[in-house]
């Protein structure tokens, strides 16, 4: 099976095919070697497509480091997709802060990034890593590729969904780069010319039409091998695409998100009575259930520092420990690190201090001192941590959020302490029932009222364990979606773009050292996208700077 509990035993083949390969964006594997001696073989197919799925969550040919896939930073910890995207769409909202000084990390919460930015650099060449292996593999898999190969007639009809995946994987980095940067060169061969950029419009309709024609071949809902793309992942890309359509093409699209919702809701997904297993170390059994589409993790198999890794680890701060994240140890503040100099590292050393702020604990409702009156959605670890963030190199300052940790809903701790189990729900149905509602109430046809409180309230029974906390029509408001998007999909990912689509991310919102001062400041609309690197600029003048950088 193509799973990513054994992906990492798949991609043995590719360190050798792509130990020397060029990252450049218009640049391939080499293809001498490639395509005359790897591909007679058929399964060669299916561990390229498992090259390009693990690029979203891996970071190189040879586990956690010494053989990184980019190599524009020292860190290949630093390279993860999943993990720069994270960043990017979290900390540079109210959702987190990060005690780490290295250069460039501080610029995303504090708003003040530039195009020479390392971060931002590794998110664009993260993202058109994976387009540059999709395009490939999509080069390499032709008919008169398999042609020339030998393919059997057997093997086309299931590298056929193959082909179908990657483009679905390009669609969704694309998707990525539409958001972030907006202005990108699309592009769906290996070119050795240098490629112009593609206005929104043009990319939008690209990503669109290419999951309307692939959408057939797509495996049925939750019938694939786990850790790979089918049907409902493919219409929650689409109405990610379609909700955030008003931003990024100026164009309402909400009756097309309510269509592709509507498929997952009758698809036979379920929520999952527990919302903590969401994001514990047994995820992957809640494939079937609510979890449409995760990045698989595995502490044996797929080591790197990215993915969960990064989720689980970089939440330890103050007076935490690693063990807290691993189910053995207690909710406590260590006796072996209260001492005199009130070290703040403790147990484990604190990976890089990732707390929230007040604005975000307090839409939790309840006393924001007493995690025990708040909505059960959170995560938040108190012990020895201040409310109010007075100084982001202190890791006490501002409450932790240990959301993902590495130990089963059995309480087992994960196969490797350092490198997690726990799978990254990138889709799931939790965030399908609060798009409808939203969509619903921007005006979209093919949604209801009735249905959409529903969902939310569903969400808040689940939470609460009974109907105490449910809504009535008359809460159900824009706002109270937004806060509701907060308490259920909290660092998963989804904060940015939520406040940049409510109007709230730039001109309109402030919080905590937003903008480099402790109260915040508002910041200019030109930050609602990203910076072209210059890096890139310098070497292709048909690259056009977005505006205010």
């Amino acid at each position: 099976m193509l799973t990513f509990k054994n992906m990492k035993n798949i991609l043995l083949i590719l360190v050798i095919i792509f130990a020397g390969a060029c990252t450049d964006l218009d640049l391939g594997p080499e293809d001498a070697f490639v395509d005359k001696v790897v591909f007679d073989n058929p399964e060669a197919y299916r561990s390229y497509l498992a090259k390009v799925y693990g690029a979203f969550s891996l970071t190189g040919q040879d586990g956690p480091h010494g053989d990184g896939d980019i190599s524009i930073v020292n860190d290949e910890g630093f390279t993860s997709y999943i993990r720069s995207y994270w960043k990017a769409q979290e900390l540079t909202t109210d959702e987190a802060v990060i005690a780490w000084t290295d250069a460039g990390i501080r610029d995303l919460h504090t708003q003040t990034w530039s195009s020479e930015n390392q971060f931002v650099r590794v998110l664009y060449y993260r993202i058109f890593y994976i387009i540059a292996y999709s395009n490939d593999f999509l080069t390499q898999s032709t008919d008169a590729k398999l042609a020339e190969h030998n393919i059997t007639e057997e093997w086309k009809k299931e590298i056929a969904v193959y082909r179908a995946e990657a483009r679905f994987l390009r669609a969704l980095a694309y998707w990525h780069a539409l958001d972030l940067f907006r202005n990108v060169p699309l592009l769906t061969k290996i070119s050795t010319e240098l490629p112009s950029q593609a206005t929104p419009e043009e990319l939008f309709s690209f990503i669109e039409s290419e999951l309307n024609d692939i959408e057939g071949v797509m495996a049925e809902p939750m019938l694939n091998e786990y850790g790979r793309a089918d049907k409902a992942a493919l219409w929650m890309l689409q109405a990610k695409l379609y909700l955030n359509a008003e931003v990024h093409i100026n164009q309402p699209k909400y009756t097309e998100v309510l269509t592709a919702l509507n498929k997952i809701t009758g698809a036979g997904y379920s929520l999952h009575d527990k919302y903590a297993e969401l994001f514990m170390a047994d995820n992957h059994r809640l494939a079937n259930s609510e979890i449409i589409f995760a990045l698989n993790s595995d502490g044996k198999h797929t080591q790197n520092w990215g993915n969960t890794t990064f989720l689980v680890h970089a939440a330890i701060g103050g007076y935490m420990s690693d063990n807290i994240l691993d189910g053995t140890e207690s909710d406590a503040v260590p006796e072996s690190i209260q001492n005199e100099s009130g070290d703040a590292y403790g147990v484990g050393g604190g990976w890089a201090g990732l707390r929230t702020t007040k604005v975000m604990v307090e839409k939790f409702g309840g006393d924001p001192t007493d995690v025990s009156t708040m909505d059960p959605r959170n995560f938040f670890y108190t012990n020895g941590q201040n409310l109010e963030i007075a100084d982001i190199n202190e890791f006490q300052d501002g409450y932790a959020v240990p959301k993902f940790v590495n130990v089963t809903s059995d309480g087992v701790a994960g196969v490797d302490l350092d490198f997690v189990d726990t799978d990254n729900p990138i889709f799931r149905l939790g965030d399908a029932y609060l798009m409808y509602a939203e969509a619903v109430l921007r005006g979209g046809s093919g949604g209801d009222n009735t249905t959409a409180l529903s969902y939310i309230n569903a969400l808040r029974q689940r939470a609460y364990g009974d109907n105490s906390a449910d809504i009535t029509a008359g809460e159900l408001t824009l706002d109270f979606i937004l806060d509701e998007r907060v308490r259920e999909m909290h660092w998963e990912g989804t904060r940015r773009i939520d406040l940049i689509r409510y109007g709230k991310f730039s001109d309109s919102g402030i919080w905590p050292w937003k903008g480099g001062v402790a109260e915040g400041v508002t910041t200019s609309s030109h930050l609602n996208i990203f910076p072209i690197p210059a890096s890139d600029l310098n070497v292709n003048a048909n690259l056009i700077q977005n505006d205010g950088y």
